[in-house]
């Protein structure tokens, strides 16, 4: 029995099972070797450790993304708020990598990687080890600085949220 044969469900049953734990949507960006900002929409994004501070995502195995902004060896993970379901979208769309970040406000981070204006939250990170696991890499990134206040004014704007297959907002209760 191999290992993709060692389960008695269908992927898709596994995909729709999992679709039922919310996620926050994240872009994770970096830059090439030219210089040129990449991009892409994650929602297996996490906190790994306090101390040291890490984190981690997955991208697929043969990303083209990931290839074109991993030699840079950093990246800025961009907490999307409610108001950025089109760049979720934008960036998660195959094909359109050259696109991505037309029309689309940005500053360098203190690695140099995109920083979305907007965002609910960005994490700067110096890659500590990739791992590959199954279809997917484990990206284990070294936190280097990180902020939560889009608009300086005290209060970071909602976060975009992932659920059954649909964006939403959130509004927390209590």
């Amino acid at each position: 029995m191999s290992e993709s044969d060692d389960h008695s469900f269908e992927p898709g049953h596994f995909r729709d099972v999992m679709g039922h734990f919310p996620t926050g949507v994240t872009i994770v960006a970096g830059m090439d070797a030219d210089g040129a900002p990449h991009g892409f929409t994650i929602g297996s994004f996490t906190s790994v450790s306090l101390d040291p501070p890490l984190v981690g995502f997955l991208p697929q195995l043969g990303s083209e993304t990931w290839s074109a902004m991993s030699a840079s060896g950093s990246f800025c993970v961009n907490v999307l708020s409610d108001q950025q379901s089109d760049l979720c979208w934008k960036f998660a769309k195959s094909g359109a990598e050259a696109s991505r970040f037309d029309d689309v406000d940005w500053h360098p981070s203190p690695s140099g990687s995109p920083v979305l204006d907007r965002a609910v939250a960005w994490i700067d990170c110096a890659v500590e080890h990739v791992y590959d696991m199954g279809d997917h890499h484990f990206v284990l990134g070294r936190v280097g600085a990180l902020d939560a206040d889009a608009d300086h004014d005290g209060a970071p704007p909602e976060p975009l949220l992932f659920y059954k297959g649909a964006l939403g907002g959130f509004s927390a209760e209590g």
